[in-house]
């Protein structure tokens, strides 16, 4: 197979759960809606327990001493921030959001406008900041094989359906942020040659573990964070594993 098959195995899959979501979800009345939103915040929550539970990493520790990892996760998520809140990541997403509502769903009112809007941005986040999107994508672009894209495929699919059925088609029009994401990804695995080291990757799914709290505390209707201007901590979390680790 060809790298980049995972990634257009995910696209599909999200595209078939969108539509099937938005054909179930007009048939479900708004208190049904509302529930399903409440059990994908739920369930993103236990996703994101797991993943924050990398900051134990024991290789991690071990690379960078025992009471590093939790400030490499602080300092990740402080600087990411700072330089995501700068660039305005959040507002240029929802900004992303707006264009293709008008694009693909036409004119709407205000409040359809900002229920696709938030199912494009949610969907997004949780579609593109999980470790398999990084891991799965990098070992696709280095000839590993796309297994772990196959999976997340398949998880994506369903959640898909879920949240369809919340929030329309911005749900489908995530798939193009899974694209070109994932297929970015998956050149700079053709162009690396290797993977990251355990200890590093530990704390990038570790990082991105706590943006999936921000997303679910979304999802639950208790506090609008704005997770996409931390993304950029999943790009530092690497580097200060390296810059703590080569201290030592």
């Amino acid at each position: 197979m060809f790298p980049g098959v995972g990634t257009v195995v995910n696209v599909v899959t999200v595209l078939v759960g969108a539509t099937a979501g938005v054909v179930l979800g007009n048939r479900l009345p708004p208190r049904t809606r509302d529930l399903v939103t409440d059990a994908l915040g739920l369930v993103t929550l236990l996703i994101a327990a797991t993943s924050a539970w990398s900051v134990l990493d024991r290789d991690l520790a071990a690379y960078v001493g025992t009471s590093a990892p939790m400030l490499i996760v602080l300092g990740s998520l402080l600087i990411g921030g700072i330089a995501g809140s700068l660039a305005r990541l959040e507002t240029r997403v929802e900004s992303l959001g707006g264009w293709l509502q008008r694009r693909l769903a036409g004119s709407a009112g205000s409040e359809e406008r900002h229920r696709f809007i938030e199912g494009f941005v949610t969907s997004s986040l949780i579609f593109c900041t999980g470790p398999l999107t990084i891991l799965g994508s990098l070992n696709d672009g280095l000839g590993h094989g796309a297994d772990q894209l196959f999976l997340k495929a398949t998880l994506d699919g369903f959640a898909a359906i879920a949240f369809a059925a919340s929030f329309g088609w911005g749900v489908a029009a995530s798939a193009l942020t899974v694209l070109v994401v994932q297929g970015s990804i998956t050149v700079i695995g053709v162009a690396l040659g290797d993977v990251l080291p355990d200890p590093h990757l530990a704390a990038l799914t570790a990082v991105g573990g706590l943006l999936l709290v921000g997303v679910a505390m979304r999802l639950l209707r208790i506090r609008e964070i704005p997770v996409a201007d931390l993304l950029p901590a999943l790009l530092v979390a690497p580097v200060l594993v390296e810059i703590v680790g080569s201290l030592r």
